[in-house]
């Protein structure tokens, strides 16, 4: 299996473009590190001051300089709605379906102001589409925590199937898992 990830800098659908991060998505990246409402099912928020440390020390370019890791930004604003990555699961984590671990892992977060309205479907579709026309046909997995409805419901929707539970982060996870090649087209 290719180790590799997405080597596009910037993918495009009907309202969205996803992209490196800029200065200008600061504020927007401390919004979705430190909002409680977002961070419910990710482990709870992090203090302000950490995170503006980090882009302050890192640079806001750090947030998104992994290949595969964008800012979900709109199309024709180019504001910052949220974050995408398409990455390999490291293998000392649970949650797997290979016997080597390392499989893409599709993650998302949005801005609360960004929720319901399909964005995050659309993000990880346009994402996982590049991703099936430059990588060889894998399994993707998606996990989160099991009480997130919302999550369950997008990933069943992206065509994932719920394949195992784990304890992982304090809280039981779902690992639901797709095959890569089902996103061409």
């Amino acid at each position: 299996m290719s180790l590799s990830t997405l080597s596009a800098t910037e993918i495009t659908s009907a309202r969205l473009l996803l992209r490196k991060a800029q200065d200008a998505d600061r504020d927007g990246l401390v919004e979705l590190m430190t909002d409680p409402e977002v961070r419910e099912h990710l482990g709870g928020p992090r203090p302000r001051a950490d995170v503006e440390r980090f882009l302050d020390a890192a640079g806001t370019a750090a947030a998104t300089s992994a290949p595969g890791s964008y800012v979900i930004a709109g199309r024709t604003t180019n504001r910052l709605l949220g974050t995408l990555a398409l990455d390999r699961r490291a293998a000392d984590r649970p949650g797997h379906v290979t016997a080597d671990g390392g499989e893409l892992e599709l993650s998302y977060v949005l801005r609360r102001a960004a929720w319901g309205g399909g964005l995050a479907y659309e993000a990880a579709t346009a994402a996982l589409r590049v991703a099936a026309g430059e990588l060889p046909d894998q399994p993707v997995l998606v996990v989160t925590r099991t009480a997130n409805e919302r999550s369950l419901r997008l990933a069943a929707r992206l065509g994932f199937e719920p394949v195992a539970a784990f304890e992982e982060f304090g809280a039981e996870q779902t690992l639901g898992v797709a095959r890569l090649g089902s996103f061409t087209g």
